[in-house]
């Protein structure tokens, strides 16, 4: 929205991965999204063939951006952002991974600041006015599946993401699987089980209580983005570990409970929603790529969670009103 304000008649484009796409394509200020298709291009590599890369950079000089901002920070982002060939190219000067070389404009913004902070900082220092807008926006279409949807249209609902990639984020799912029937005792119609199709071996306490729950609805593996924003956006709760059903809680403004073991929610978490995250660290900074064990994750208790959790009837329906843009001075 800052880009938009300041440039109200321009392209502004958005190049994301393609798993991603679908959580920004209905952005009101953005003029197209732009999907990076790693695994395509992976595959290119493997039959020995860089056509598939060179097509996409090609794509990226044809729009002759005036400007482009990288404001992840990395090798691969500095990369794309040199191939567009743009006059000006924006980003971190303490960029990672030496992704500061395609760059022709460089501003420091320390990596401890939240990634929002982060990136709006680089915004900032580059002369753009500041608004503080997290509004996500789902696809009409999903929205309108969710809304017929017979199951979710009982009464207040739950989301719970009980996964994560990493075996260090994981909160036990014996324990997701109590707070799931928790939360029926508390009043809620229904509690809906969501996940990637790779992670149901990570559920099977939560998946045998959906088969003999009618309550607990089973959509893991059978969820996609543009679904998941749906779903989020008409719930009255979301309890997950860090992942991305935290972030589109945010983004609608929705009650969340954020369970985090090994990773920092000061830098990663629930943006200026600390106050909703179940933590409970200790000295020194951990890489959760690197830990195989939950044991910090094992510190957060099933009455913890349910004591933080709100009842179903205290929740505002409209996401709307709660959500509202701020503007920082420039």
């Amino acid at each position: 929205m800052s880009l938009r304000a300041t440039f109200p008649h321009a392209q502004i484009d958005w190049l994301v991965q393609d798993a991603n796409a679908e959580a920004i394509r209905h952005h009101p200020a953005l003029s197209n999204v732009i999907e990076f298709r790693r695994r395509q291009l992976s595959a290119g590599f493997s039959r020995g063939t860089t056509t598939p890369l060179f097509k996409f950079l090609r794509l990226l000089r044809e729009n002759k951006y005036d400007v482009v901002y990288d404001l992840q920070g990395l090798f691969r982002s500095g990369f794309l952002a040199w191939a567009t060939r743009a006059p000006r190219r924006v980003g971190l000067k303490n960029a990672r991974e030496f992704g500061w070389l395609g760059l022709t404009d460089r501003y420091e913004a320390p990596w401890t600041l939240h990634a929002v902070d982060r990136m709006l900082e680089v915004l900032r220092r580059d002369g753009i006015a500041i608004t503080v807008d997290m509004r996500l926006y789902p696809s009409p279409v999903a929205r309108e599946r969710v809304a017929t949807n017979p199951e979710l249209r009982a009464g207040p609902f739950a989301i719970v993401a009980p996964t994560s990639r990493w075996p260090a984020k994981r909160w036990p799912a014996e324990r997701f699987a109590a707070v799931v029937s928790g939360l029926l005792a508390r009043g809620y119609s229904r509690v809906v089980l969501v996940g990637a199709p790779g992670e149901r071996d990570q559920c099977t306490p939560l998946t045998e209580l959906a088969s003999r729950e009618p309550r607990v609805l089973d959509r893991i593996g059978d969820t996609s983005i543009a679904d998941l924003m749906a779903l989020t956006e008409a719930s009255s709760l979301v309890i997950a570990n860090d992942s991305a059903a935290i972030h589109m809680a945010v983004g609608f403004n929705r009650p969340l409970i954020g369970l985090y073991g090994p990773t920092a929610p000061g830098e990663d978490g629930p943006y200026q929603r600390e106050a909703d995250v179940i933590h409970h660290p200790v000295e020194g900074s951990i890489n959760h790529k690197n830990v195989a064990a939950n044991d910090l994750m094992l510190r957060i208790t099933t009455e913890e969670v349910l004591g933080r959790v709100p009842s179903p009837s205290a929740v505002v329906k409209d996401a709307s009103l709660l959500s509202q843009p701020r503007k920082l001075p420039c």
